[in-house]
């Protein structure tokens, strides 16, 4: 390892390790923080972004960049002088002060987000996501882009991904999705939704959802689940990775499939090499690829009938009042019914990618100016309806009910459609080299896929990019079709169509 690269390690590895801490502020502040300190909170991580910026930024950084360019057969290597320079090159044509704004502003708008929700008023809100809506613009302005401000902000969640990519990629969903809907909404069979809006007493979901995170292979020795407004995964390292959930009493799936999905965004930092720790190879790909393994574990195999075959006893045991009389395969129909429904993060798998396409037309507009902030209401009932057939009755349950316009995550909500893809195509792959994959989840082995994810996904950390890291582990490019036949392929004997 030459001096020049042993410098560069030690300069990105203190980036890190400053990231880390700003994490677990942001998570202290979503679970445990006192109300009144969010003045001192948005001075804390106002002053941490600037710090991390400007060592971002560092002309050290550039020129040891300089000195180890060239360097080839050590991916490790490759990996994060690559990554540390993409990384260099966006942050040198961003002032600090502006990050140093966009942190402090993010801060009070999440405490005006939960307020305005919980309030249900917008107008508390409305203030904030303008100003963060100005900062991104200029943000994206000073990054640079190709074709929209959108693009310089959905590289930074998914590298190499461009907005008219993801757009064209969308309409084809839409084009298919919409009238599979339609088509289920007709079907002559039709699950009992009632089964899940019984009592489930709070005490015992967070005893069943954590034997259950367990049981999949979150590791509590690095890891915890705590409670928060909104769910989140929060990975510092992989020794310390922090999930957060809520309940309802009232509401089955909003726990139990809330932290299965958190813990397989938990799995996936828990698997990322610690060897590589505060490094690009120590980091996940991207945000969409993140979410594949989320949204797989919650879904492909937390929602499938060998799954609850396995967990189903268990689940009657705790909850005996509202499951001991329903069968296996009404209970499976139940999590798994299509219906529009109002709420993203509780929406089936066919209508979840509707959900995200709203959201990205609306981030589109909002960042090109065609969408003004106070007709984001109206706005958002309108494509609920174009797009669900259903309007929210307030805007708690409209557009104030996600947390990343607070955060001033804009670029984020494409890749938990993109991550929807990912996940059928890489879990096709899986059953390919699992012939008696099904029959392992059955029998209660959920270490074999997880083994199988963390030797050809979580081991590879950044090496590659996102559409490059598909065609390793499946030998195709991206495509709509696993997901779109594995929907056909589960919900069709469900809702019995031929």
């Amino acid at each position: 390892m030459s001096d020049a690269y042993q410098q560069l390690v030690q300069h990105i590895s203190e980036i890190g390790q400053l990231e880390s801490v700003e994490a677990i502020l942001d998570w202290d502040q979503e679970t445990y923080m006192p109300p009144k300190g969010l003045h001192a909170r948005a001075e804390q991580l106002s002053l941490l972004a600037r710090m991390i910026h400007d060592r971002r930024a560092d002309a050290a950084i550039g020129d040891l960049l300089n000195q180890v360019n060239g360097a080839a057969g050590d991916p490790v290597r490759e990996t994060n002088v690559r990554e540390t320079r993409r990384i260099y090159d966006r942050a040198v044509k961003v002032p600090s002060n502006l990050v140093g704004r966009i942190a402090r502003v993010s801060t009070h708008a999440k405490s005006a987000w939960v307020e305005a929700r919980r309030d249900n008023k917008f107008s508390h809100f409305a203030p904030h996501l303008k100003e963060l809506i100005e900062l991104k613009r200029e943000l994206a302005d000073y990054v640079g882009f190709e074709n929209e401000r959108y693009d310089a902000l959905l590289d930074e969640f998914e590298p190499g991904a461009k907005t008219a990519e993801v757009a064209t990629t969308f309409e084809h969903l839409r084009e298919a999705l919409r009238p599979f809907v339609a088509e289920l909404k007709d079907a002559p069979r039709r699950p009992d939704q009632s089964i899940l809006t019984r009592h489930y007493p709070q005490d015992k979901q967070v005893a069943f959802s954590r034997m259950l995170s367990k049981a999949i292979g979150f590791c509590f020795d690095s890891g915890r689940i705590d409670v928060s407004t909104h769910p989140f995964c929060s990975g510092t390292t992989p020794c310390d990775v922090r999930l957060t959930t809520r309940y309802d009493e009232q509401f089955f799936s909003m726990a139990i499939f809330g932290t299965l999905h958190e813990t397989g965004h938990g799995l996936y930092e828990q698997g990322l090499g610690t060897e590589h720790m505060f490094t690009p190879m120590g980091y996940a790909t991207s945000l969409g690829i993140h979410e594949s393994q989320s949204r797989l574990w919650e879904n492909i195999v937390g929602r499938s009938h060998a799954f609850w075959e396995h967990f189903y006893g268990d689940a009657q045991g705790m909850f005996p009042d509202a499951l001991s009389k329903v069968p296996l395969d009404d209970f499976v129909g139940a999590i798994n019914s299509v219906q529009p429904s109002l709420i993203r993060v509780e929406a089936d798998e066919v209508t979840y990618n509707l959900h995200i396409i709203l959201r990205f037309e609306m981030e589109r507009a909002l960042l090109d100016g065609k969408l003004d902030v106070n007709d984001v209401p109206a706005a958002w009932n309108s494509k609920m309806e174009e797009l669900l057939g259903i309007q929210p009755e307030t805007d708690t349950v409209g557009c104030l009910q996600d947390i990343h316009w607070s955060m001033g995550t804009f670029g984020y909500f494409p890749t938990y459609a993109l991550g929807n893809l990912y996940a059928s195509q890489f879990y096709a792959a899986a059953e390919k080299a699992i012939p008696d994959l099904t029959d392992r989840i059955r029998n209660g082995d959920f270490a074999t896929l997880l083994e199988w994810l963390r030797s050809n996904i979580h081991r590879h950390g950044q090496r590659y990019r996102a559409a490059d890291l598909v065609k390793v582990v499946t030998g195709e490019p991206l495509s709509d079709a696993p997901f779109l036949s594995y929907l056909r392929a589960k919900f069709s004997p469900i809702y019995g169509l031929g």
